[in-house]
């Protein structure tokens, strides 16, 4: 990873083998760094050169709720990282037929690397995370959609070209899971 300074790399040293669940699951410094990671991987993305971080690792994603920018942007960022993501449909598991979620997770561990589900209900999020043996990311629920918000703060930060000093403002649902993963982030950034 050396496409990062030193103080970025120790911050994300410290993210290894953490749920993502919830915006605030990261410091603010871990946020930055993160931020910083991505914009890196981005500029070399644009210029062709090739950064297979995750070679070799896979991403188990389950989608309870149908996505479109959700699961190409997963899917996308694994195959450019070098690793592989496996699409799982509520249809294509034994979920609510014959095993449980608790099953469901740990299943899932022993094949992935990581878990990353679009849900309907936040604490299927926690059980998840509680049963996995792997790092699990909430893809969204009706609480939260923080790779979401993690996304549009990395554009504003990209468009204004900093966080600090700026107001923030949502038009839309004050009852939805953006809604609250962005005043979260207004409010940790």
């Amino acid at each position: 990873m050396g496409i990062v300074d030193a103080r970025t790399k120790q911050v994300l040293a410290k993210l290894k083998g953490r749920d993502y669940i919830g915006f605030l699951d990261c410091s603010e410094e871990e946020t930055l760094a993160l931020l910083d990671f991505a914009d890196e991987l981005k500029k070399l993305h644009s210029t062709g050169v090739l950064h297979e971080f995750l070679k070799n690792k896979v991403l188990a994603m389950y989608f309870e709720k149908n996505s479109t920018r959700t699961r190409l942007s997963f899917e996308a960022g694994m195959t450019h990282l070098g690793g592989h993501a496996m699409f799982l449909s509520k249809n294509d598991l034994q979920l609510a037929r014959v095993e449980t979620i608790e099953d469901t997770a740990s299943v899932i561990s022993r094949f992935a690397d990581a878990i990353m589900a679009r849900l309907y209900k936040h604490s299927d999020a926690l059980t998840i995370a509680k049963w996995a043996k792997v790092p699990f990311v909430n893809g969204l629920t009706d609480l939260e959609h923080p790779c979401q918000a993690l996304a549009d703060v990395m554009t504003i930060r990209e468009r204004k070209g900093r966080l600090e000093g700026l107001e923030l403002c949502f038009i839309g649902d004050a009852e939805n899971n953006v809604c609250h993963s962005i005043m979260l982030a207004g409010a940790a950034l």
